[in-house]
């Protein structure tokens, strides 16, 4: 049986390297640059509702590279880096990339499909209101529509699936001395995000759908790919 440790940050591949410089780069640039800055890459970048002033297609690709604080992109980047090393090592670059970017715009559309039905009856209760207060609103960043949703997530968690499926009887190593295998570390992330995205407690920022939605289509195109080889199946 494989076993999957951490092995020190030199031991990362060009695609993760360069993604993990990027996000960093780019959260730093929100947390020095001023407020002002800030959100108007949230405004530009970030993704959100499709009901909403803000929202544009490349949206559903930038919003990864996105966060809001450095516990986030630093928790991120460390599980892109834990489980996205090993996909890159084992497909190559070029795959990576692809599989990471449409994960993470599985995600999005994941997360906009539910956020739509949720969505629409503010809206249907905006457009009661006059003319004037409708532009006040739709202009407004407190307006619930214009909320947005960002960071790598949803692609990380494609990773874990894909390494749920490829090597679920591998082991790794949670705070680096508890081994469990994949396979059940998978199940249990995913049953849990299940749980907290049906149950949907006031104050949860967590898109935990988006999570469910990159982890599905992660699984979903290492199944496609994989399809005539399971000679790899530890």
């Amino acid at each position: 049986m494989t076993e999957f440790r951490p092995g020190g940050f030199q031991l990362i591949p060009t695609v993760i390297k360069n993604l993990v410089i990027i996000d960093v780069l780019i959260y730093l640039a929100q947390s020095t640059l001023g407020q002002a800055f800030d959100l108007k890459m949230l405004d530009w970048f970030a993704l959100h509702d499709v009901h909403s002033a803000l929202f544009r297609p490349h949206q559903l690709v930038t919003y990864l590279f996105l966060h809001g604080s450095w516990e986030h992109v630093l928790y991120n980047m460390f599980a892109l880096w834990m489980f996205g090393s090993i996909l890159e090592n084992y497909w190559g670059p070029k795959r990576f990339l692809i599989f990471y970017i449409v994960c993470g715009i599985g995600a999005a559309v994941f997360h906009l499909a539910v956020l739509y039905p949720e969505m629409t009856p503010y809206m249907n209760e905006l457009h009661t209101y006059p003319l004037e207060v409708q532009q006040q609103y739709i202009n407004s960043p407190g307006f619930v529509v214009n909320e947005p949703t960002l960071g790598a997530s949803g692609a990380v968690f494609g990773c874990l699936a894909a390494m749920g499926y490829l090597f679920p009887n591998s082991l790794i190593y949670l705070y680096f001395f508890v081994p469990i295998k994949v396979k059940w570390f998978v199940l249990g992330y995913a049953a849990i995000e299940l749980f907290s995205g049906i149950r949907s407690t006031a104050g949860d920022n967590v898109a935990h759908w988006a999570h469910l939605g990159g982890g599905l289509v992660g699984l979903l195109l290492v199944i496609y790919w994989n399809r005539s080889n399971r000679s790899n199946f530890y």
